[in-house]
């Protein structure tokens, strides 16, 4: 893939000075940066911005640039086609920072915080109907004491002696291959590029304190078990000015004890008698949103479903309710007195409740596979 232009990526022109170049960098860089960029490609981006400016901000890189475009004088600029010099870079620190590292990451660059995940245990009505309510998390806050600098109120942190603020050590070694530098992390002030002499007597020179934070939250309706919401920007705070990180609330729902869910719908199971189930009746079903009439036609079989419409859950999302859906059960009295079975008897004799030629036919075939016929 052929590379873009390193003034149309920077966005500025040919004849642009190395302030403006310095200026569109700065811009750029902040808005790709991967510590605060999250979107996909954004790294790319970064890498692609840093390479440009590396080579623009130098008169030398520039100049071979200007006249030989990416192929630089020994096909430099677009990969290790060229002589020892690597095309122009200074070594292989410079072509590892290009190809590999993205360019050298600045201990104090805005860096975003850390998300959090908090675990909410609700009803099975307050998922169906959603609530407000306060959560209160623990999570690290900016020192109110120091402002966030880990140094005693008064004072500053120093740059390092060690690193001059870059937070990283070069070590050179000299190899048949040429000089290899590998980088490490400042043991002097563990990267951070600063050193704090005084101390801040409340956070004790992290510039964050641990504090348990109440936060308003509005639980929507038909929220679901295991599904989660976003509170954007309650996290952990930023560092060095960086956006704060996310809040995500995990929702664990508790079964009820008449009703069930799937999905939007609501299903449940209501017992009616043989009495009903036969000659037909109408009958009060419990919902979530009160009491309703439903009517049970003469000769219901037991397991028949019956929908009550919008009388589901909130769809999340907010497009409209689902249903509930009632399965009806025939209940079978096991306690009879000896009226009760001689009016049973009675109805059956009256009602001829013999045998018809299917039942026949299959008890027939039971009996048959029973002796083996």
């Amino acid at each position: 893939m052929s590379k873009r232009d390193y003034y149309e990526v920077l966005g500025v022109t040919e004849g642009a000075s190395k302030d403006e170049i310095k200026k569109a960098y700065r811009r750029l860089s902040k808005k790709y940066h991967p510590d605060i960029n999250k979107e996909p490609g954004s790294d790319e981006k970064f890498k692609e911005i840093t390479e440009a400016y590396e080579v623009l901000s130098d008169d030398q890189k520039r100049a071979q640039y200007d006249q030989f475009g990416h192929e630089g004088p020994q096909g430099g600029f677009g990969g290790f086609g060229g002589g020892a010099d690597f095309g122009g870079f200074s070594g292989f620190e410079d072509i590892f920072s290009t190809f590999f590292g993205g360019g050298r990451r600045d201990p104090n660059a805005p860096r975003q915080g850390a998300d959090l995940q908090y675990t909410m245990t609700l009803t099975f009505e307050e998922a169906i109907f959603g609530k407000e309510t306060v959560v209160e998390i623990p999570r690290e806050e900016m020192c109110g004491t120091c402002d966030g600098s880990g140094a005693k109120p008064g004072t500053s942190p120093e740059t390092c002696h060690q690193c001059h603020g870059t937070g990283q050590l070069n070590v050179e070694q000299e190899t048949p291959f040429g000089r290899i530098v590998n980088r490490r992390v400042c043991h002097h002030c563990h990267g951070t590029g600063n050193i704090i002499k005084d101390k801040c007597s409340t956070c004790h020179g992290e510039g964050k304190v641990k504090r348990r934070k109440k936060i308003n939250v509005k639980i929507p309706k038909g929220i679901d078990d295991g599904q989660q919401m976003r509170v954007a920007g309650q996290g952990e705070p930023g560092v060095n000015g960086g956006p704060p990180g996310d809040l995500f609330i995990v929702f664990h729902v508790t079964p009820h004890e008449f009703f069930e869910r799937d999905g939007d719908d609501i299903y449940c199971e209501m017992p009616i008698t043989f009495v009903q189930a036969a000659l037909g009746d109408e009958i009060e079903v419990p919902t979530l949103y009160g009491k309703v009439k439903l009517k049970i036609p003469a000769g219901t079989q037991t397991g028949t479903r019956f929908r009550l419409r919008d009388r589901g859950a909130h769809n999340v999302r907010g497009y409209g309710k689902g249903d509930q859906h009632v399965l009806v059960k025939i209940v079978t009295p096991t306690k009879l007195n000896e009226q009760q079975k001689d009016l049973l008897r009675e109805f059956a004799e009256v009602s001829g409740q013999v045998p018809d030629e299917h039942h026949e036919s299959f008890f027939g075939k039971m009996k048959r596979a029973f002796k083996g016929d």
